[in-house]
C-alpha cells in the first residue's frame, strides 16, 4: 500500500467533511470513513478500494465531486465512490425522501460490483457498531436524532442490505453486521 496515497485520501476525506459530526453521537464524521477504509483493509490489500472506503460519502454529504475524486485518484476509486454514493434528492425535504432513497440504493445495490458491495457492507457495519453502542445507553430515542425516526422503517432498511448482501454471509463482517441488527432491532 502506498501510504503517501492512503494519507492523501484521509486528508480529503477529513477537510471534505470538515467540522460534520456523527448523527446523534456527536462523534466527528471522519472516524466513519476511517472505520469503513480499516474494514476494508481488513479483508483485502487493494489499495483503491481502502481509499474508496475513506472518501465514501464525500459525494454524497459534501460539496466535492465525483469529478475531484477522479482528478485526485483516479478512475478506479472514482467509480467505486460513485457506485456506493446515494443520490440526496436535495431539491426535497429529507423526510419525505427516505425510503424513496432507500429502496432506489438496495435496488442499485443488487447490481452493484463486488467491490461496491463490500464497500456497502464495512459502511453499514460501521454503522450498526455506533447503532448498537447508541441503542445500549439510549434505547428506542436513539431514533429520534435520524431523519427516518421510525425504527420498523430502519429495520427494513438495514436487514434488506443484509439480504442483497448475503454473498458475503460466510465472512466475519457479514456475521457481525447481522448479528449486530438482531442486537438493535431484536432477533427474528
Amino acid at each position: 500500500m502506498d501510504t503517501l496515497r492512503i494519507g492523501k485520501a484521509v486528508k480529503f476525506a477529513a477537510v471534505a467533511h470538515d467540522k460534520a459530526v456523527r448523527k446523534g453521537s456527536g462523534i466527528p464524521y471522519i472516524a466513519h470513513p476511517v472505520e469503513v477504509a480499516m474494514l476494508l483493509y481488513s479483508i483485502s490489500n487493494d489499495e483503491d478500494l481502502v481509499i474508496a472506503g475513506l472518501l465514501h460519502d464525500v459525494v454524497e454529504d459534501t460539496p466535492r465531486t465525483i469529478e475531484d475524486i477522479r482528478e485526485a485518484f483516479g478512475d478506479r476509486v472514482a467509480t467505486l465512490v460513485d457506485e456506493e454514493s446515494e443520490d440526496k434528492m436535495t431539491d426535497i425535504p429529507k423526510d419525505q425522501t427516505w425510503k424513496i432513497r432507500k429502496e432506489r440504493a438496495l435496488e442499485h445495490l443488487k447490481n452493484a460490483s463486488h467491490d461496491a458491495k463490500l464497500i456497502c457492507l464495512c459502511d453499514k457495519l460501521s454503522n450498526m457498531r455506533e447503532s448498537a453502542d447508541e441503542y445500549a445507553v439510549m434505547g428506542d430515542d436513539m431514533w429520534l436524532s435520524f431523519n427516518q425516526k421510525d425504527k420498523n422503517e430502519q429495520e427494513w432498511y438495514y436487514r434488506s442490505i443484509a439480504e442483497v448482501l448475503s454473498e458475503f454471509k460466510d465472512t466475519e463482517i457479514w456475521k457481525e453486521y447481522n448479528s449486530l441488527c438482531d442486537e438493535v432491532f431484536g432477533t427474528k
